[in-house]
């Protein structure tokens, strides 16, 4: 997948980010600020999604939680917009509408070039066909670690981005369908970020995906995609979590993992996955806010929000 010009364009990614550096070193004008993420704060948005129900697309749950949403960011002066599309279910051929929200907060830099992107999936997922208890397997999950977590995480950096701006653009989107799936069959999943990447060709410098970072045993490993075919973006990540001393990543690699990181890398956006897969209570009915931790989400949008101030 990464090409002589992809090589070049890393190469060049990382001498911008080393003359960054050599930069913000020759003057303490230059020190950075780092906001406090509030980690208690993100749990009481996870717990806020769950109230709605599950928020299978198409549901009157979903769009409550999306009014809920775009709600949320356009009271922080974020601007707003949606992109609505269709899906047709390959086994029922039913139409489901769906709609990816993305809230953009505009750095206190002048380059109108330096744009950044993190999504999450606001969707829970239709069916718990991993739920040990087999008469529950076809009724929707909570979604409280997959799903809630990772818009918990962007809702508290949406409060930090709008009081205190960082120096480049970050664009958060809530993406809509990413687990509509059924197992075997990739064709059904990820469908917000397949539908948004027809938008954004050559838009951002890098995307990072954040789902399932709530479990409260959260360790979280260079998931081998990311790392194999954009190393530079999870070296950024990695570094910073060594940087403040977090130790819920950890620096080794894990598995690969199959998720909206991927559709971003077909149009040649670099990306990397957040990512703990490791989780008992994946696509079951038991996936609620008591198996996830606020130290969890404390240690996921510290290190984001570190990284961020830091670009």
């Amino acid at each position: 997948m990464i090409e002589l010009s992809n090589i070049f364009r890393i190469l060049a990614f990382w001498i911008s980010v080393i003359l960054l550096s050599l930069s913000c070193a020759g003057s303490k004008s230059n020190k950075v600020i780092i906001p406090p993420f509030d980690g208690d704060r993100a749990f009481e948005y996870l717990e806020k999604q769950i109230a709605f129900g599950p928020r299978v697309p198409g549901s009157t749950n979903a769009e409550n939680c999306r009014q809920y949403l775009i709600d949320f960011f356009t009271g922080l002066g974020a601007v707003v917009d949606t992109m609505m599309f269709t899906h047709f279910d390959k086994v029922t051929g039913k139409a489901i509408a769906m709609v990816n929200i993305v809230a953009r907060f505009k750095g206190s830099g002048s380059d109108e070039n330096q744009n950044y992107l993190l999504s999450a999936h606001y969707d829970s997922r239709p069916r718990a066909e991993y739920d040990s208890d087999t008469t529950k397997r076809m009724e929707p999950i909570p979604g409280a670690n997959d799903g809630a977590s990772g818009v918990a995480v962007l809702m508290e950096l949406g409060n930090l981005l709008a009081k205190s701006r960082c120096r480049v653009n970050i664009d958060l989107a809530l993406l809509d369908g990413e687990d509509w799936g059924r197992p075997g069959d990739l064709d059904e999943y990820f469908l917000g970020a397949k539908e948004m990447i027809s938008d954004i060709k050559g838009k951002y410098k890098f995307a990072l995906v954040i789902d399932m970072v709530g479990d409260k045993d959260l360790k979280i490993y260079k998931e081998e995609l990311s790392l194999k075919y954009y190393p530079e973006i999870s070296k950024l990540v990695w570094e910073t979590a060594a940087g403040l001393g977090e130790k819920a990543f950890i620096d080794s690699v894990g598995d690969a993992i199959y998720d909206d990181h991927l559709s971003f890398m077909t149009i040649d956006l670099p990306s990397a996955v957040i990512i703990d897969f490791d989780y008992p209570y994946w696509h079951t009915t038991l996936d609620t806010p008591d198996k996830c931790s606020v130290q969890s989400l404390q240690a996921v949008g510290q290190v984001i929000i570190t990284l961020l101030y830091r670009l």
